[in-house]
C-alpha cells in the first residue's frame, strides 16, 4: 500500500499523518515520522508529501488547535478488527469537551463487563486525534492510557475544556 505522510508543528509537538492515495487517513502520530511508521504495517509504502491530499488534514488540525474546530470532517480508512471498529467508533461519538472512563465506552457498547478489551481496542487505535482516544480515562479520572504519554493527553482535554 502506497501511503503520503506529512508531518508538521502543534502546540502539542510535532504531528504526522498518513493518508492512502484517495487522501483517506489511515494513521496518525504525535512525533516524527518514524513514530508514525511504527503505527502502520510493514508493507506499506511512505511517500513524502503530497500537499493535494496532506494539506486539507493540516488545516483541519490547525483550526482545532486554534480553537475554530471542535470536529473533524476526514476520511478515515484505518484497518482493524470488527470491534476494534466499534471501540473506535464510540471513541467517536465522544463529545468534544467531554470524557468516558474504560468502563463507560464499554457499558456504550453493550459489553459492561469488557472494560479491559475496550481499553486494549483504545490502544490500537492508528487514528489519534481524528479518533479521539485521548478523551478516555481511568475510573478514577486518571489520565491513563494515551500512546504519546500523559502530558499530550493532559495539553489536549485542556485544550478541549475537559480539564482545567
Amino acid at each position: 500500500m502506497i501511503l503520503h505522510t506529512a508531518t508538521f508543528t502543534t502546540p502539542c509537538g510535532p504531528f504526522s499523518v498518513a493518508v492512502n492515495p484517495d487522501g483517506a487517513v489511515v494513521a496518525t502520530a504525535f512525533g516524527d515520522p518514524a513514530t508514525l511508521r511504527s503505527r502502520l504495517p510493514e508493507k506499506c509504502h511512505l511517500i513524502g508529501d503530497t500537499a493535494s491530499l496532506v494539506r486539507p488534514i493540516q488545516n483541519q488540525v490547525d483550526a482545532y488547535f486554534a480553537g475554530e474546530r471542535r470536529e473533524f470532517a476526514v476520511t478515515l480508512a484505518a484497518d482493524g478488527t470488527v470491534f476494534q471498529r466499534r471501540v473506535w467508533a464510540a471513541l467517536s461519538a465522544i463529545p468534544h469537551g467531554q470524557t468516558r472512563s474504560y468502563g463507560q465506552l464499554a457499558a456504550d457498547l453493550g459489553k459492561p463487563g469488557a472494560a479491559r478489551a475496550v481499553g486494549r481496542a483504545n490502544a490500537t487505535n492508528p487514528i489519534c486525534l481524528f479518533v479521539p482516544c485521548h478523551r478516555v480515562i481511568g475510573a478514577d479520572g486518571s489520565l491513563t492510557g494515551f500512546a504519546f504519554g500523559e502530558d499530550i493527553k493532559r495539553r489536549l482535554l485542556v485544550h478541549e475544556g475537559a480539564l482545567s
